[in-house]
């Protein structure tokens, strides 16, 4: 090919496999789709369930071979989607081929690691399909839209943190000094928490200072943290503000790498080069 990107010689039975595990525009790929997002909520109710003990004692065998059904089922559809891309490795690195295989390891794992099943409700994070399925694939793009300005403002939020752990760290020291064991205050980093948890404005109230300048400088502590709350929300607001209105996308997945999220005008993938049509 002329252009430079590989051409998809996958056989036919490939991309029949990859239109309907990856495609929500065909019958058969939106009731995979509606079939698999069913799955992924019955699984993560099922985990939720075993972590009651009522419920596990009265339920107790039927929870564990429902979530080793659905780790069964998860897991040969991992192996049907690196089957179906033409590119295995680049879709096992992307953001959903992690979530699918973290999807299955925690029930392998707990076979050696106690309590390890927990760690399923990540298979929530499949639920993001749910755009796709439902038509609503500019919802994708408005997320990518956000995840770069949070990139853009990096930096600037680097900073921010780096004085606000600054002040919460004088704000310990300080109280340590004006209040002491006495009122808690045994060591700078116990300081250093209740800073944190007052400027955030959280408030425990496991520790409260008790001579008057130490309850100044807890009023100033809670003022302080009501004028920074709103400085990384503006500055990632300033940054999508300034950013560029996204196009429009389409629900087609890569047919190399599983990749969402193109333009209707998208020839091929931004994330691997690939075709993303037959003729492309």
């Amino acid at each position: 090919m002329s252009s430079g990107h590989a051409e998809d010689t996958r056989p036919p039975w490939r991309r029949r496999l990859h239109t309907i595990i990856f495609e929500a525009d065909t019958p058969a790929g939106l009731a995979f789709d509606e079939a698999l997002l069913l799955a992924i909520v019955l699984s993560v109710a099922v985990v939720v369930l075993a972590s009651i003990d009522s419920v596990m004692s009265a339920w107790g065998p039927w929870l564990i071979a429902a979530e080793w059904l659905f780790t069964v089922l998860f897991t040969v559809e991992y192996a049907l989607r690196l089957l179906a891309v033409s590119k295995p490795a680049a879709y096992a690195r992307s953001f959903f081929g992690v979530v699918d295989l973290l999807s299955v390891i925690p029930t392998w794992l707990g076979l050696f690691i106690a309590g390890a099943e927990s760690l399923l409700v990540v298979r929530l994070l499949r639920m993001v399909r749910i755009f796709r399925v439902f038509k609503l694939a500019n919802h994708l793009q408005e997320g990518r839209l956000i995840v770069a300005a949070l990139q853009r403002s990096a930096r600037k939020i680097t900073v921010f943190m780096t004085a606000v752990l600054a002040l919460i760290t004088i704000l310990g020291a300080m109280m340590y000094v004006v209040e002491g064991p006495a009122y808690g205050f045994t060591s700078i980093p116990i300081g250093m928490y209740w800073a944190a948890v007052t400027i955030t404005t959280v408030g425990y109230g496991d520790i409260s200072p008790g001579t008057p300048l130490g309850r100044v400088v807890a009023m100033a502590a809670m003022l302080t943290g009501y004028a920074i709350l709103a400085v990384p929300t503006g500055i990632v607001s300033v940054e999508i503000a300034r950013g560029e209105r996204e196009r429009e996308v389409t629900t087609q997945a890569c047919p190399a790498c599983g990749c969402e999220g193109h333009g209707t005008d998208a020839r091929y993938c931004y994330a691997c080069g690939a075709a993303l049509h037959a003729d492309g």
